[in-house]
């Protein structure tokens, strides 16, 4: 029996109710027959099966509960990792708890002897989930920061999407963010996203305003930190990314670079940007106005710690398989399967497209840092960038006061 259609337990003891009456009114012959047709279809050993043909089939409940096979030690950890990573989901969480377990007690963040670390490396997705939503009731969360209340040039750019299935590094969609508030007029900061399809790396960089300048230095810094060549741009349609400087631009910088774009009013083309449009970029700044030099420069601080924190210790989970299925009643469904969760990092290491000396630069600063206290210093930033004044017409001198003033 193929493996994607195993039964659950419910499943097979119905199966087994019904194959039960054709066992006990066969003969020994008709009974070989029977089992083996069960034990393929169930999977179950046959001396299982014999057990079961001669017994009630009827579930009981649990006469006595099992004792508890991870103690307080395993909560308290997953405590501390769980809020190092920002509280991300169980399925990305348990694949990495024994590694950052141990990297956290080498930055002195909690201890972590052997005999924890082991049953950190045994334990199922399924039991630090009951975990997290019992510690989740009384972890006090950091507090987030909510939202408040024709172009020439693309005639000659296809209009492809990358496929979600894309195995080499270095395909990245491209996304802006406008931080205008409820007005787009005047100059207001932008954030420029890339998202790399294979790996789920990602960059940011603030800018103050759209020109070809500011738009040409941003591209001059992710191309000098991305660790791994760029293959393909792939932006939507707005004119920021597709005026005739920034082409030419790319073109000369990288000449066997494929740019493609995404089709009018077609946002799920740039499917992988958008989503961390919101996680990565909202999530963080809102939907405030931010029209400063002195924004644009913390922003830029900010995105510079998250780059160490979502692409060395965030783990992703990358889809691998998907597949369109019709029930009996006619409806269709898609049935989506993911991966095991592992960082941008790990990800790009199991790949040939980073370098020996580059990898060995970010296990070093991977070695050297503490997730634990890197969160705390993006939130930190963010409730600083929060409170910076707005540009007001006449005051400038205010603005660049603000510029030259430490962060508190």
């Amino acid at each position: 029996m193929p493996t994607q259609i195993r039964m659950n337990i419910n499943e097979r003891r119905k199966y087994l109710q019904i194959m039960q009456i054709r066992y006990l009114t066969s003969d020994k012959k008709e009974r070989v027959g029977l089992l083996n047709e069960m034990q393929v279809v169930t999977g179950c050993h046959r001396k299982s099966l014999i057990r079961l043909m001669h017994s009630d089939l009827e579930r009981n409940q649990r006469r006595k509960q099992r004792g508890r096979t991870y103690g307080h030690e395993v909560d308290d950890a997953i405590r501390v990792i769980w809020e190092s990573l920002d509280y991300i989901c169980p399925e990305r969480l348990t694949p990495g708890l024994a590694w950052m377990a141990q990297h956290l007690a080498n930055h002195d963040e909690m201890i972590a002897p052997p005999e924890l670390i082991e049953k950190l490396d045994q334990i199922s997705i399924s039991t630090v989930g009951r975990i997290i939503k019992r510690i989740g009731q009384d972890t006090p969360h950091l507090q987030r920061k909510r939202p408040q209340f024709g172009n020439r040039v693309t005639r000659g750019i296809p209009m492809e999407v990358i496929p979600w299935n894309e195995w080499m590094a270095g395909h990245l969609e491209l996304d802006s963010v406008h931080h205008c508030g409820l007005t787009t007029s005047g100059e207001y900061v932008l954030t420029l996203q890339f998202v790399d399809v294979a790996t789920g790396w990602s960059e940011r960089v603030a800018v103050l305003g759209r020109s070809y300048r500011v738009m040409e230095d941003a591209f001059r810094y992710v191309f000098a930190r991305i660790p791994f060549p760029i293959l393909e741009l792939h932006p939507d349609n707005g004119s920021e990314f597709l005026n005739y400087q920034l082409v030419r631009f790319l073109k000369e910088t990288i000449p066997d670079l494929f740019l493609s774009r995404s089709r009018p009013r077609h946002s799920n083309d740039n499917r992988f940007v958008e989503q961390k449009n919101d996680t990565l970029v909202r999530h963080f700044l809102g939907h405030d106005r931010f029209d400063t030099v002195a924004h644009t420069l913390a922003i830029n601080r900010l995105y510079d710690k998250m780059w160490v924190y979502y692409n060395i210790f965030q783990p992703v989970m990358r889809l691998k398989e998907k597949a369109h299925v019709t029930d009996e009643n006619g409806s269709s469904r898609t049935i989506r399967r993911f991966d095991t969760a592992m960082t941008p990092f790990d990800r790009l290491c199991a790949t040939s497209a980073i370098t020996p000396l580059r990898r060995e630069q970010l296990e070093r600063l991977r070695a050297q840092t503490n997730p634990r206290q890197l969160r705390k210093e993006i939130w930190n930033l963010v409730d600083h960038i929060v409170d910076l004044p707005k540009a007001v017409p006449g005051k400038t001198e205010d603005i660049f006061l603000t510029l030259l003033a430490p962060l508190s």
